[in-house]
Parts: C-alpha cells; structure tokens; sequence
C-alpha cells in the first residue's frame, strides 16, 4: 500500500479522492518542530499525523453495544429493522476507512466523518440493502488455492469478483444508507478518542511497533490507523481489552497484509501491558500523598 493510494466513491457528489501530495509526519529522532495550533504543524517525529480540530475535543460515554467479540457473535443480528448495519465491528470498519482517508489527506478525521455521512446523494441516486446481507465481516484472506481444473479457477475467480464488488459497493455507498445511527454515533466516538489521544498513541506506538514498519510509515497506514484505533477505545472510551484487541487483529486480517494480524496482537498486548503497569504505579503515587 502507497501513501498515494486514492479511495474512491461511486458517486460524483459524494467524493473521495485524496490527492497523493499527502502531509505525512515520519517517524524521527527529532522534536525541533514544536505543535502549534496556528499552522497545524505537528512534531516530527510523529509516524504519521492528521491536522488537530481547532477546538477542544471532548468524548462523551461510548454507546452501550454488545460487542460481536464477547462470545455471542451468532447471536447478533447483522442488520437492523431499518435494513442497515448494527454491529459494532461495522463502526471499527468505518472508523478504520475513515482515518485511513484523513492520514493520507492530512485531513482531520472527524471532520472527514461528518462531511461523508452529510453529503448529499446525486439525484437518482439507489443503493439495493440486499447488499448488506451479502457483505461478510468476517472475510479474511487465507493461503493460496490449487484446483485441478479451469472451470474449478474461473468457478473461484467468479466468486471472488462478486464478493469484491458487493464490498466497494458497501464501503463507497453514503453511510446513512448502510449503518444505523447507534453505529454512526459510535464510529464518531472512535474518532473523537483518536484525535483526542493521538499524541500518547503515537508516544506509545513509538514503544510497541516493530522497527521496519517505523522505517517506512507510510507503507503502513493501515497498520497504524488500526493501532491508534484500538489504542483509543481501551484508553478514552474503556471498552474491555480482550474485546479491542479481538477485532483489531480482526480489522488487520481483512485490511493489512498478512502479517499484521500478529504483530497488532502483540503491539497491542504490549500496550495493555504498559497501561496497567502505568495505572498501578499512578494508585500506588496517590496512595501515598493521602
């Protein structure tokens, strides 16, 4: 994956299209630039970075959702009564696609968020929700296929043209027609901890991240976008970790390249680890000025 990878929308009212003059901070040893929310300019040694919102930000109690990770994923409807999604995965899926977009623009996320979900729909414009039935959250990559005859390929090639299509038709269709508002609120929330936090993922991701994915960075949005993702809904919004770290590695198996589902795991259970060590030594500190 390029830095200069373009996300396309199927409609011509509803753009996104990024230019490949990305403003990317990469990873360095320096911190000479100092943040100033005048110019939005961030330190350098961030891994990659998006413009700060010129407000405070402020993230209010997460949405209570059971999560698809905890046990009762055969239990949970896909689709609402509305004929749209309702999962909370489908929220990560959108938060992850909507900061990957915002990275490579330089853009703020949250700000990226609401101008998709308020774009208006080209005239005529018609999404078919039997779709939404068809797209599988689920669907990974797995290893290569032998068949033994042409017709067993093409048979292969057929399906996996059609599961390609009915995904960009998803991801590309306005958000109002494919997630419910809990799930839209929730993917909103997702990105305000994200920019909230983004200074102590980066510090922390510094720590955790293998050392070739910070040599090249921007071959590795994803992976971070991930991070960030996760590292923000167990930091700001306090969703237990054995359900972050799940669908993170998830995300990665659908997303990243195959070996990111493992190195997330382990960044991620690093990360865990750090913040709880953190969080005793902070009650330890208290208990001790009391």
């Amino acid at each position: 994956m390029e830095a200069g990878s373009v996300i396309r929308s199927s409609s011509s009212t509803y753009p996104l299209s990024f230019s490949t003059k990305t403003r990317l901070c990469f990873i360095s040893n320096s911190r000479r630039n100092s943040f100033s929310s005048s110019s939005f300019k961030w330190p350098r040694r961030l891994l990659f970075s998006c413009p700060t919102r010129s407000s405070p930000l402020t993230v209010e109690n997460p949405p209570t959702l059971t999560d698809s990770s905890s046990g009762t994923k055969d239990m949970l409807p896909k689709i609402d009564k509305s004929g749209r999604f309702c999962s909370p995965r489908a929220a990560r899926e959108l938060a992850l696609m909507i900061l990957y977009a915002a990275c490579l623009d330089g853009s703020d996320p949250v700000r990226l968020f609401e101008k998709r979900v308020n774009s208006r729909r080209e005239s005529g414009y018609k999404f078919d929700n039997g779709a939404l039935l068809e797209y599988d959250h689920m669907s990974f990559g797995g290893p290569p296929v032998a068949t033994e005859t042409d017709e067993e390929a093409e048979e292969i090639l057929r399906i996996d043209q059609k599961e390609s299509d009915i995904e960009a038709q998803v991801l590309s269709a306005p958000p109002k027609l494919v997630y419910s508002k809990l799930i839209l609120r929730f993917a909103r929330k997702l990105l305000l901890a994200v920019a909230e936090n983004w200074d102590n993922n980066v510090l922390a991701i510094d720590k955790v991240a293998p050392d070739n994915w910070k040599k090249e960075p921007a071959g590795r949005i994803l992976e971070f976008s991930v991070l960030h993702i996760a590292m923000s809904e167990i930091a700001i919004l306090g969703t237990k970790h054995q359900i972050v770290i799940n669908e993170a590695v998830d995300l990665a198996k659908r997303f990243c390249d195959g070996a990111a589902p493992r190195t997330i795991n382990g960044c991620m259970r690093t990360f865990v680890k750090e913040l709880n060590r953190s969080g005793e030594a902070h009650t330890v500190k208290i208990k001790q000025t009391l």
